[in-house]
């Protein structure tokens, strides 16, 4: 009897530890969140110099005051538009003046939008962050082997057998030493990515690109609720100052209109230490501090793909299955004591 009663007591404070633990991690999964939301673009510093804002300048003619274009691009009063929804297109705009900031934010207003059904249309565009600027080539209108960053903004799966869900968003840093593959829509150098709705919309369609203290993170606004949702956020990257930012586009067999409505720079103000301050951050080699680096994730021979960082959930996941079996082993051990503790009584 005294076994009985002791086992419904213990009940209660079991699923309150339970209940208790996972609460505290959803508080914890939400806080980071938060932490890693991005700024609305009032409170931060514009850097005019390296932002392309309606009214444009240099409307009807080759050239803008700040930003180079070549290629099919087109400057337009509402937009600039890389590449028409034509086949064999290339074009690309870049700044004129290199970035010397440690800590920015960049946030694009983008529109990619044609005639295409399912998937009959393509490329998509890259944004950059790189030492070359204003050379062309098969990346998205841009070169290949850069040095620098570029964020992808893919319509196409030129990889058949690929799980991924296009549209897809995705990193790449490169140090000059990488190719990107497009017959792998560069699966062997991706750094992190995520899916994205971004072609169609009748709507606004936003992406920002956050890089502080080698931390990267992006996210996207594109389904007309005005506010931002993660795509990705990764830690140990390490990119120089001086680089240039640009925006290219492509397109082949298949096309679409490319558009840049907006790209804003913002400088964060971010205290460094001593130690950041005199470095000479021109002459750091673009990288990424992983477990694995970039060019190892391939394939293997089973024919799995290398998963990438953990992503929040991920963690969470893990964290929240570990925790409940050290619960549930509490409770056991508990379960056990108590038994023994009754059978030492009968024995007085």
């Amino acid at each position: 009897m005294a076994a009985s009663r002791m086992a419904p007591s213990s009940v209660p404070w079991v699923w309150e530890l339970v209940a208790g633990v996972v609460l505290r991690l959803a508080l914890l999964m939400s806080t980071q969140h938060v932490a890693a939301e991005l700024t609305d673009g009032n409170s931060e510093h514009l850097k005019r110099e390296h932002s392309l804002i309606k009214p444009y300048q240099g409307v009807g003619s080759s050239s803008m005051p700040l930003w180079d274009f070549h290629g099919s691009t087109m400057l337009t009063s509402q937009y600039v538009r890389l590449t028409p929804d034509e086949r064999s297109k290339e074009g690309s705009i870049w700044n004129r003046v290199p970035c010397f900031l440690k800590d920015w934010e960049l946030h694009v207003q983008f529109k990619i939008h044609g005639a295409g059904k399912k998937n009959l249309h393509g490329d998509g565009f890259a944004l950059w962050y790189t030492r070359e600027r204003f050379v062309p080539g098969p990346v998205f209108g841009s070169k290949d082997n850069f040095h620098g960053l570029a964020i992808f903004l893919d319509t196409y799966p030129n990889d058949e057998a690929t799980e991924r869900v296009f549209p897809y968003i995705s990193a790449m840093v490169n140090n000059g030493s990488l190719a990107y593959d497009h017959s792998k829509d560069g699966r062997w150098t991706e750094l992190a990515g995520c899916t994205a709705d971004i072609r169609n919309q009748n709507h606004d369609t936003f992406l920002a690109v956050r890089y502080s203290q080698g931390r990267l993170t992006v996210m996207t606004d594109v389904e007309d609720k005005n506010e931002w949702k993660n795509c990705f956020d990764v830690t140990g990257v390490r990119l120089p100052t001086g680089y240039f930012f640009g925006a290219s586009a492509g397109t082949g067999d298949l096309s679409d209109n490319h558009d840049i409505i907006s790209m804003k720079l913002f400088q964060l103000q971010v205290e460094h230490s001593p130690e950041e301050e005199n470095i000479d951050w021109t002459k750091i080699e673009p990288s990424v501090s992983l477990l694995k680096s970039p060019k190892d994730n391939v394939d293997d021979p089973t024919g799995n793909f290398r998963s990438g960082p953990l992503t929040g959930w991920k963690v969470f996941l893990l964290l929240l299955c570990a925790l409940l079996g050290i619960i549930v082993c509490a409770v056991v051990g508990a379960v056990v004591f108590q038994k023994r503790q009754e059978r030492n009584k009968r024995f007085y």
